[in-house]
């Protein structure tokens, strides 16, 4: 069985700042892709920014310039740096192992 827990969301202000990580253990053995999605009300789950077991990145357009993502292969963590925050980007937001494992989500409210 294979765990991922994400934390670090809450609410901020527009253009701060939050960091998500994400944890993942169990019967894992070996991690490939790590990533991390989100998904706003009444809307789809999109991705938001997707890692390489090389350290290869892939942002959409809508958060390039603004988030980092990263990841320890020891620890199998994976980290996403938010940075310029904008109330768009609420959402709860959920991190993928291998394309196949999900955490349940952590909300990142972005608001005045």
């Amino acid at each position: 069985q294979v765990h991922v827990v994400e934390s670090g969301g809450g609410l901020m202000q527009p253009v701060g700042s939050l960091r998500l990580s994400c944890a993942a253990s169990g019967s894992i053995f070996s991690i490939n892709t790590m990533a991390w999605y989100c998904q706003a009300p009444g809307k789809e789950r999109e991705l938001v920014a997707f890692i390489t077991s090389d350290g290869n990145t892939n942002y959409p357009d809508s958060v390039k310039g603004r988030f980092t993502i990263s990841r320890d292969n020891a620890k199998n963590t994976v980290d996403l740096q938010m940075n310029s925050l904008k109330p768009e980007d609420t959402a709860v937001y959920y991190c993928n192992i291998n394309m196949r494992y999900w955490g349940k989500g952590t909300l990142v409210t972005v608001s005045s």
